[in-house]
């Protein structure tokens, strides 16, 4: 009986249409900017004398300590509640979509933080390169283009990967081995 259950459930799953998944990513991206309007407007206010120096100093330690106040909370976002019950981002669910794995269940907290950390990379590396372009470094100016470059070109890849399948898998659900349902 419970087999039956969960083989209809599969079966009534679909994937979903690229339009919903964006829908959803502007959703959360709702978020994100409301996370990040709270720490540039009340946490760098607070803690400016603090702060200031951080980003002033070598561009390691101003990435590190963006990493640590954007990237990392915005990834732990993604990274809980992608293996919550929930299944999804608060966007995920407000345009009722799940991420499951391959065989259609809840995914763990390793396939999502790998999920995450290959959805985010483009972001870090951008990060790397444009703290390269406003701190001192022994990279060229044109090696810190072709790191931005490569870095769009691969959020270009990320956006038109499910155009490119029937399943609408991006390039992170094929390696993370997870699938996103409607």
């Amino acid at each position: 009986m419970q087999a039956d259950f969960k083989r209809e459930n599969l079966s009534r799953m679909h994937y979903t249409p690229f339009k919903t998944r964006i829908y959803a990513f502007l959703l959360d991206y709702l978020v994100i900017a409301i996370y990040c309007i709270f720490v540039v407007g009340t946490i760098s206010f607070v803690f400016k004398s603090f702060l200031t120096p951080l980003f002033s100093g070598s561009p390691v330690i101003a990435e590190l300590t963006g990493f640590l106040l954007l990237t990392l909370p915005v990834s732990l976002y993604f990274i809980l509640f992608e293996s919550s019950k929930w299944q999804g981002t608060w966007g995920k669910k407000k345009m009722s979509i799940r991420v499951l794995d391959r065989a259609g269940k809840r995914i763990g907290l390793g396939r999502s933080t790998v999920r995450t950390a290959i959805k985010f990379l483009p972001w870090e590396v951008a990060h790397f390169g444009m703290w390269r372009l406003i701190r001192p470094t022994v990279f060229s100016e044109i090696t810190i283009m072709v790191i931005l470059y490569v870095a769009m070109f691969t959020v270009l890849i990320y956006l038109l990967s499910p155009l490119s399948n029937k399943k609408r898998k991006t390039i992170y659900d094929w390696i993370a081995g997870t699938k996103v349902v409607s």
